[in-house]
Formats: structure tokens, C-alpha cells, sequence
């Protein structure tokens, strides 16, 4: 049984928001489907799985983008990882998503969201 029900999105970080989102809906004509105080989501197509952008520091030797994953159970998730040792961030709540930070073995971020 997976804990993960699906990718939720992939997030890239941008510099200015407003400005990046302006830029993936002129020059390839996305829809912005919602607006965060740093960042956008942004539909791509018929696609299920939404691009997000975030503002952020843009170093090239960080990853850059990583999946967001979706569990409706996402307190179980973080307790389970937690009891494996997986090395998380702390669950967050901004008022819209709960989420959390995981690394797998090579340390690349991960995330996991539950929103409503």
C-alpha cells in the first residue's frame, strides 16, 4: 500500500513570482490557477499535475525543482517517515497546504502536501 496518492505538482524556484508567472502564461500559455503570497500554480494543459513556482535563492548547485506529493493523511505520513528515520523537515501549515520536506539517500528534496 503506497502513502502517496499521487504527484501533486512539480515545483520550480523563480526569482520574482508575478514576473515568472506573467512569463509561462504569455510565452506558453499557461493558466494561473492560483496565487500564493510567494508563489503560483500554474495548469499546464489537460495535465492533472500543476507546475508551481516559488520565489526562492537560485543556486545552480541546489536542485532546483522537485515533486510535491498529495496524501490526505499526511500527519500519518510524517510520523511513519519520522519512525523509519527518514530525515524531514517539520510539518508546516501556511494557512492553505500542510506540508513537509523529505531527502531520499542521496539527499534530493522531496515534498509532501495535503490541502483541501
Amino acid at each position: 500500500m503506497s502513502l502517496l496518492e499521487r504527484i501533486d505538482t512539480i515545483c520550480l524556484t523563480v526569482r520574482n513570482a508575478e514576473k515568472a508567472s506573467n512569463w509561462y502564461q504569455e510565452v506558453l500559455g499557461l493558466n494561473e490557477s492560483f496565487k500564493g503570497d510567494n508563489y503560483r500554480i500554474l495548469s499546464v494543459g489537460n495535465s492533472g499535475v500543476p507546475l508551481t513556482i516559488e520565489e526562492g535563492n537560485l543556486n545552480p548547485s541546489d536542485s532546483q525543482f522537485y515533486p510535491i506529493f498529495y496524501s490526505k493523511n499526511i500527519e500519518e505520513v510524517y510520523w511513519k517517515l519520522k519512525e523509519k528515520s527518514i530525515k524531514t523537515s517539520e510539518l508546516q501549515n501556511d494557512g492553505v497546504n500542510k506540508f513537509f520536506d523529505l531527502y531520499d539517500l542521496d539527499g534530493n528534496k522531496l515534498q509532501v502536501c495535503y490541502w483541501k
